[in-house]
């Protein structure tokens, strides 16, 4: 299925930094326990595509984005609050003059660097940049076959782009992987676009659905109902076995699963061989380019940045900020609701990815996409569907507003989404 965009999506201009916002008094044991092992780092919103499925409306420079004097100091501090690991991205990380000045910088104080890009610009010199400036790895983001990439990426020519991209790093001896969104336009193109990018000698491939914040909640053709995961899940699991013959690892975000019959073939490389509850604020962090920090890159601005490197010490805004302790304190109790707060799983998911149920309800805690969710309403004969019922405002990092409907599954759909219940590893 291919869907066109009505019009070219124009970048709004960013808000300054979230300033001065209160911390608490001192930190916890808790808080002092937990630690950002993963850093994602928006280094700059400016963009070179005009994505329809962009979750930060990247395309315009944030007006009050860090000096590299700023973002060098700022690596000093991840390097002792002890990050292990930093992806950069944008917008388009390489749009920022000092990206391999940042990167070298990282790598210097010792963590793995990596970059995520759209590819349309990423020639060979910049390859090269990226290799002198030690970066590890470069992620391209390729979403499709090529009319609905193109689409969905907003410009013409973004899809020979970036595999042009995956051959120019590949050409100086860089380790290249892909990351793929799943949505509407795209799912039926899946396995096609993965055998593509294995074709092309990607090492490893990073999956996760498409989730309803910024340009994606003015499209909602473009999203996933929560019932197309009886398609995506054993989708995945084939594509698994690939992964396997073909030596390519296998990512799936933090949003696929959550505890059906694929859950161990797809996540049982995970420390507890399953999924786990969300990390923001735990293992994870993310940090905006003017030096807002949130537990998570992806959570919206307005409701998850902390604090600002330019008002606190990083260590501080970690540990004190409360929209950082958040995955910390909640339990089922106080943070579940809906279905998820009746799951046999709750205890173990707290309802799975908080960005996912964030952007579509305005709080955490109610997770409708979940393979183990749909399968039980399944054997009750309902599903769920998601209807917009506010549209988001226009903003970085924004969000609509959406209602589940719980219905009973057309008769005619019925028989075919128990056939696809009954696949399994």
């Amino acid at each position: 299925m291919t869907t066109r965009a009505r019009s070219l999506p124009i970048a709004p201009h960013p808000e300054p930094a979230k300033r001065k916002l209160p911390l608490a008094g001192e930190s916890r044991a808790v808080d002092e326990k937990w630690r950002p092992i993963y850093a994602v780092w928006e280094i700059t919103l400016r963009c070179d595509l005009a994505c329809n499925h962009c979750g930060s409306r990247a395309g315009r420079t944030r007006p009050d984005e860090l000096t590299t004097e700023e973002a060098l100091d700022l690596v000093r501090q991840m390097k002792e609050l002890d990050v292990k690991e930093v992806t950069l991205i944008g917008g388009e990380a390489y749009l920022r003059d000092d990206w391999t000045q940042i990167a070298r910088a990282a790598r210097d104080a010792g963590m793995l660097v990596s970059v995520t890009s759209g590819g349309r610009g990423f020639t060979r010199e910049r390859a090269q940049a990226a290799i002198d400036a030690g970066v590890q790895a470069v992620s391209i983001s390729v979403d499709g076959l090529e009319e609905t990439h193109d689409m969905l990426r907003g410009v013409r020519g973004s899809f020979r782009s970036a595999l042009e991209a995956i051959e120019n790093l590949q050409s100086v001896g860089m380790r290249v992987t892909a990351n793929t969104q799943i949505g509407r336009a795209s799912l039926s193109e899946i396995e096609a676009t993965f055998d593509l990018l294995t074709e092309r000698g990607i090492k490893a491939w990073q999956v996760q659905l498409t989730v309803a914040m910024g340009r994606a909640a003015d499209h909602p053709e473009l999203l996933l109902e929560p019932y197309h995961l009886l398609e995506v899940m054993p989708m995945l699991g084939r594509i698994k076995k690939k992964c396997d013959e073909r030596g390519v690892i296998l990512w799936p975000g933090n949003n696929i699963g959550y505890f059906g019959p694929f859950e161990s073939a797809l996540k049982g490389t995970f420390p507890r061989g399953h999924m786990a509850s969300c990390g923001a604020g735990r293992s994870t962090l993310g940090i905006e380019a003017n030096g807002d920090i949130k537990g998570c890159p992806s959570l919206p601005t307005s409701d998850w940045v902390g604090g600002n490197v330019r008002d606190y010490p990083l260590k501080d805004i970690w540990e004190r900020a409360p929209a950082l302790r958040f995955t910390r304190d909640r339990t089922v109790e106080d943070g579940l609701w809906g279905y998820c707060r009746t799951c046999y799983y709750a205890d173990t998911c707290r309802s799975g990815c908080s960005w996912t149920s964030h952007v579509l309800f305005g709080k955490p805690g109610n997770n409708p996409f979940c393979h183990h969710r749909v399968l039980e309403l399944l054997r009750e004969g309902k599903r769920e569907r998601i209807v917009r019922v506010r549209e988001a405002d226009g903003k970085p990092f924004d969000y609509a507003g959406f209602e589940i409907v719980l219905e009973p599954w057309p008769e005619e759909e019925l028989a075919r989404a128990k056939e696809l219940a009954a696949l399994h590893p």
